[in-house]
């Protein structure tokens, strides 16, 4: 390309570096003062490779020499690239440390009620831990013949340590003593409560599954030391951890499961029992289902 010609009285300028012009074209082209402009190399050359160091002044002064042939441009020796030297202890991203898993104390399985118990109340073993006020155990005659087992405490008894307390509570212990059972009798009048969970979840809202896998053991071992004839499960929650099924209790109801070898009714939990008072038929045919199946079970006495 062709610039501006220069002002007058200036010194020509040096057209030597356009190597597609031989030395005539470059004398004529000098004579009419007139510069010739050569484009840079392109962009993307100089992002590839290196920005070469700038020619010494010796070296531009004879490239401007006129000569009879355009002298071939030597490539650029393409410089070693040199790495620097990396630091692991600065470059490498640290990995975060997990924190240590908070484990239920061994040998729950072999536990006696009192370490049982000392057990439950220490359990850090998820979050509820967090926000209970109590653990909440479990009540009754250790030998009872009944067994009532429901999902999770709630405010009443997060305050209380005790489960089925309130309204629900009163309404189970009405329907227990129209079976001849209670929570204060012992032997063969008596019931023992407990729950799935241990802890309150927070605002009562539904226990989480590896919140109810934490509290399993403890509920699996209170089973084992009451050995009753009968398990009543009441509640959603209850019956999916006891018999290891989603199926809905309208689907579970009028069957006898087990659970350890014990038999398990399922019915509705009394705070849905408040809630639905149409239901509650449904729930005392479950109790006679229940006494039916009990008082077929064998004496533990007799038991294997």
């Amino acid at each position: 390309m062709i610039n501006a010609m220069e002002h007058e009285g200036s010194e020509l300028p040096d057209t030597s570096f356009v190597p597609q012009l031989d030395a005539r074209q470059r004398a004529m082209l000098a004579e009419m003062g007139v510069r010739v402009w050569a484009p840079r190399p392109p962009v993307a050359a100089q992002v590839t490779a290196p920005v070469a160091a700038e020619a010494p002044p010796t070296a531009v002064a004879s490239a401007s020499a006129p000569s009879s042939m355009p002298a071939p441009a030597a490539p650029a020796a393409r410089p070693t690239q040199v790495r620097p030297p990396v630091n692991d202890a600065v470059v490498a991203v640290p990995q975060p440390v997990a924190a240590p898993a908070r484990l239920r104390p061994a040998g729950v399985d072999a536990m006696d009620w009192p370490a049982l118990q000392a057990a439950v109340a220490g359990c850090e073993a998820c979050g509820l831990c967090r926000s209970r006020q109590n653990t909440v155990f479990g009540v009754g005659d250790h030998q009872a013949d009944w067994m009532v087992i429901g999902e999770a405490p709630g405010e009443n008894e997060d305050l209380q340590g005790e489960p089925f307390v309130g309204v629900a509570g009163q309404l189970l212990d009405n329907m227990l003593r129209a079976i001849g059972r209670s929570r204060g009798g012992s032997g063969a009048q008596a019931a023992y409560i407990a729950n799935v969970l241990k802890c309150r979840p927070p605002a009562n809202r539904n226990p989480l599954p590896e919140e109810v896998a934490q509290c399993e053991p403890y509920l699996a071992r209170q089973v084992a030391l009451v050995q009753p004839k009968i398990i009543l499960a009441m509640g959603r929650f209850a019956v999916q951890s006891l018999l290891q099924t989603s199926e809905p209790i309208g689907k579970l109801r009028g069957q006898v499961h087990r659970y350890q070898g014990v038999p398990v009714i399922v019915t509705y939990h009394p705070a849905y029992l408040l809630r639905t008072p149409g239901d509650k038929a449904k729930a005392w045919a479950d109790l006679c289902l229940a006494l039916e199946t009990a008082a077929a079970s064998p004496d533990r006495s007799t038991a294997p």
